[in-house]
């Protein structure tokens, strides 16, 4: 597993006046836009630990004020070398504040760093609690659709998809406490300085939790599909 905070970031010395920059955005001697370090991940980029609480109104500010600092229009009369940097830096700027401000997606990314989840890795497995509604859901869909095909009413079949529907939306949203209570558990675990062992178990569940998140996700946009069919 990767440290459990923020890396410490291997500073390059300023390409210009060869300064030690401590892996910021700009040179503190001579004032020059740097490059982003080759380790450098979204939460280093914003100076934050590894930790899945994030304050919004702090992220959005230092997200505004590098924004204005890197935009490339500020270094239109610069070096080629400054303006792919700027856009570079810019790049690096907007991915970290789209994922970090997204609870999930914060999960999925921190999962990704403590090499516990590939990118995009997204189990497709019906949790075993629900093998028997989600037996029954499919049994429905394809009845909807036979039944469409055939021109048939659709009204009853209808209902019962929204009914089941609903119960997978409800369950979503208790997959989400779930989610938030292992996300509150990491960072408890992170000040409690506790054992990798015990950071791991955090880190396999919250890698659970969102599977299952996945799976019942998809299951209600694939309902929600068939009764916009039915309704179209």
């Amino acid at each position: 597993m990767n440290a459990p905070k923020s890396a410490t970031l291997s500073a390059s010395p300023c390409w210009s006046c060869h300064a030690p920059t401590n892996a910021a955005a700009f040179c503190p001697a001579c004032g020059k836009i740097q490059s982003v370090p080759e380790n450098s991940d979204y939460f280093t980029y914003f100076g934050l630990p590894r930790k899945l609480w994030v304050g919004m109104d702090g992220l959005e500010q230092k997200f505004l004020q590098l924004s204005w600092k890197l935009h490339p229009d500020n270094f239109v009369n610069m070096a080629e070398r400054e303006k792919e940097m700027s856009l570079q830096r810019s790049s690096k700027l907007n991915d970290a504040y789209r994922v970090l401000r997204e609870p999930v997606a914060r999960v999925e990314y921190l999962l990704e760093l403590e090499g516990m989840r590939k990118e995009g890795e997204h189990k497709q497995q019906a949790p075993p609690e629900l093998l028997e509604e989600v037996f029954e859901l499919n049994e429905s869909l394809d009845e909807l659709r036979e039944a469409r095909s055939a021109g048939a009413n659709l009204d009853s079949l209808s209902a019962r998809l929204r009914t089941a529907e609903r119960n997978f939306a409800e369950k979503l949203h208790e997959v989400d406490g779930e989610l938030k209570i292992a996300a509150q558990q990491w960072d408890t675990a992170l000040d409690a300085d506790a054992s990798e062992a015990d950071r791991e178990a955090v880190l396999q569940r919250l890698n659970e939790i969102l599977n299952r998140r996945s799976y019942i996700r998809n299951l209600v946009a694939g309902v929600e599909k068939e009764l916009a069919g039915v309704s179209s």
